[in-house]
């Protein structure tokens, strides 16, 4: 991964009122609308998870000039693939959009990806960004994942988590409520296992070979990478619990509170 330029700072500060959730503009999909070929009639899986509040593109200043207009898309969501951003960990979460702005410079300029590689981001204060543009509630196919790109959503945690590198809870909520939501379109159990087939021989795997993943794994499980960390990576668990829970798949919380009252809307900065 490439990295931003460094953000200082620790004062706590608020997010803008224009990211409150009635400034997010996109509902949430059905599976009628992601699958159009099943027909009219919608789809309806008993395990599912409310749309948590996202930040649009245009509400953190993506320059919709710099990337590829036509964005790509795949049948469904069979799987999520966490990420971290290999950039400073000292950072306000009222500036993340600069961030999201150097990162969207670097991945479309440097690394010719088209536009952000992420389908989304989400930062220490458990605030969740739209990355690669095409639609939040679609399967919308990212750069996040050499091999394993179509079928599985990109979420990069906004920062580096090396070895004792505490991961925020709040991160790993808004991670785990956004991974509920989007398997949730399709009915996956984020504790399930699911097959995915390589179209690259670049990944672990060469082209063409099937291989089973967490539905909730790290980008190291399809490619010869540290990312997300190790302290994020040993966090998995907890989040495909945490993720479960929120799609009522299980009667308790892993982080010992009800986390409903965690999804209502950006928190505040740090």
């Amino acid at each position: 991964m490439t990295k931003a330029a460094a953000i200082s700072g620790t004062k706590s500060e608020s997010l803008p009122s224009a990211w409150r959730a009635e400034a997010v503009a996109e509902p949430a999909g059905t599976f009628a609308r992601t699958f159009p070929s099943l027909g009219a009639a919608p789809v309806l899986f008993p395990h599912t998870a409310h749309r948590p509040v996202i930040v649009s593109r245009s509400q953190w200043g993506a320059d919709e000039t710099k990337r590829d207009p036509h964005a790509h898309y795949a049948q469904g969501v069979a799987a999520i693939f966490i990420h971290h951003t290999d950039t400073p960990n000292n950072y306000r979460c009222a500036d993340v959009p600069r961030t999201l702005r150097n990162l969207y410079t670097g991945q479309t300029r440097d690394r010719n990806w088209g536009d952000l590689g992420y389908n989304f981001l989400v930062d220490k204060c458990g605030n969740i960004y739209e990355g690669r543009a095409g639609g939040t509630d679609r399967p919308v196919i990212g750069s996040h994942a050499i091999g394993f790109n179509q079928g599985t959503v990109g979420i990069a945690a906004i920062g580096t988590f090396g070895p004792g590198t505490p991961v925020p809870a709040a991160m790993e909520r808004g991670i785990a409520a956004l991974a509920a939501w989007k398997l949730g379109l399709r009915g996956v159990d984020p504790t399930s296992k699911v097959r995915l087939t390589s179209t690259n021989d670049k990944s672990r795997y060469t082209k063409g070979t099937s291989a089973t993943f967490n539905a909730i794994s790290g980008h190291r499980d399809g490619f010869a990478t540290d990312c997300p960390g190790e302290a994020l990576f040993a966090r998995l668990p907890a989040i495909r619990h945490l993720a479960a829970h929120l799609q009522g798949r299980s009667a308790q919380t892993p982080f010992g509170a009800d986390p409903a009252g965690d999804l209502a809307g950006p928190a505040s900065g740090q």
